[in-house]
């Protein structure tokens, strides 16, 4: 029975994954659960499985969280990302599921690999971030990452049983989100209300608009860039609305390996937890007469600007990256806020880009000065 801490229990992928768990208590303990402020869903959470330990990142929810469950109830109460990461260390847990928001999970997600844990992974940023340094953890630790990210498991899967020297690419496909078929003029007016709508997926806030700009592809380059040890340019995007085929690998003798599934993330987050078995989830069958045509395109780089940015990045290397992520972070969040326009996202990345030298990531410590840096320049240029 694997044991299992959960970072950001309580947000969409935190939620589907306590659902997969349910579906089979044969193989899953919950050992811990980690929330950002969600204190009500937390307590219920807590109340359903019974961790041994909880966290909250904020302080006074903390407290409240103690004083709502009382001292026979057994689960001790953390706060604060020191919180996560004893979480994340905890001698009972031997799987980390890192799925918070953004750069939070960095410290925690790092702490659980180097405490020997095995990790899925949602959070992408992480790896955005500080690739370098979390793989190279990982190999020396004799741990897993194992991605939840549909797209990313999809590759894991097509990459089974095969040679890696015989990949020549891998394609990512995206569904493009709600505003693949916006004029540029169009996209100038775009509201929160309008980049959030989705066609396909249930996702957070943050992730949706990295959907509608496409960023949420280009921080994906860069994860499968260090998840599976490829070049850049072994690395291609294809906009796919049905989100039917959720990623491919492409070999030197032509063969192309594809991934299908309903996009529903429990089928990710299965795989992760069950790696290398496929277990049950009871969701739908796939009916490909039903679903009728797959179609299949090149992204809109003049209109979405985030790829290129990303891709740029991931070519410069270093902290770059992370002060890509960094920058997007605070234009979604201004986005949301309405203090800037849609298409400011991209002009914001690219100016703390622009301005900053990278350096050479070889600690955690640099990685949060670079990320502090690019936040504090994004929001200058406001």
């Amino acid at each position: 029975m694997k044991k299992i801490a959960i970072l950001g229990s309580t947000g969409s992928i935190g939620s589907n994954c306590l659902e997969v768990i349910d579906t089979h208590p044969e193989r899953y303990r919950v050992v811990a659960l980690g929330a950002g402020k969600n204190l009500d869903l937390l307590e219920k959470q807590v109340r359903r499985f019974r961790p041994k330990s909880a966290a909250l990142l904020d302080q006074p929810l903390a407290e409240e969280l103690r004083r709502r469950l009382d001292k026979a109830w057994g689960t001790e109460v953390f706060a604060g990302t020191e919180g996560f990461v004893r979480l994340s260390q905890m001698e009972e847990a031997d799987t980390v599921i890192s799925a918070m928001t953004g750069a939070a999970g960095l410290i925690p997600t790092f702490a659980a690999v180097r405490a020997g844990k095995n990790v899925a992974l949602a959070n992408k940023e992480v790896i955005v971030m500080a690739g370098a340094l979390v793989m190279a953890e990982a190999r020396e630790r004799g741990v897993s990452i194992i991605p939840i990210d549909s797209e990313h498991s999809a590759i894991l899967q097509c990459l089974q049983g095969h040679p890696r020297e015989d990949v020549r690419r891998v394609i990512l496909t995206a569904s493009g989100g709600p505003l693949q078929g916006s004029t540029e003029e169009q996209l100038k007016s775009v509201t929160p209300e309008q980049a959030l709508k989705h066609p396909n997926w249930d996702m957070g806030r943050k992730v949706t608009i990295d959907s509608a700009t496409l960023m949420n592809k280009g921080l994906e380059t860069i994860e499968a860039k260090w998840l599976f040890d490829l070049r850049v340019d072994q690395i291609s995007i294809l906009i796919h609305p049905q989100s039917i085929v959720h990623s491919m690998v492409e070999y030197k003798d032509g063969s192309v390996i594809a991934q299908l599934g309903i996009p529903d993330m429990l089928t990710p987050i299965s795989y992760a937890l069950s790696y290398p078995r496929h277990v049950e989830t009871f969701l739908p069958a796939l009916r490909l007469a039903e679903v009728g045509t797959l179609s299949f395109r090149e992204p809109d780089y003049k209109k979405f600007r985030c790829l290129d940015l990303a891709r740029a990045a991931a070519e410069t290397g270093e902290s770059m990256p992370a002060a890509l992520n960094g920058a997007n972070e605070v234009a979604v969040e201004l986005f949301l806020k309405r203090e800037i326009g849609f298409l400011q996202i991209p002009d914001l990345i690219e100016k703390t880009m622009t301005a900053h030298t990278p350096r050479r990531v070889d600690s955690i410590e640099t990685v949060q000065e670079v990320d502090a840096w690019a936040r504090k320049k994004a929001r200058s240029f406001v």
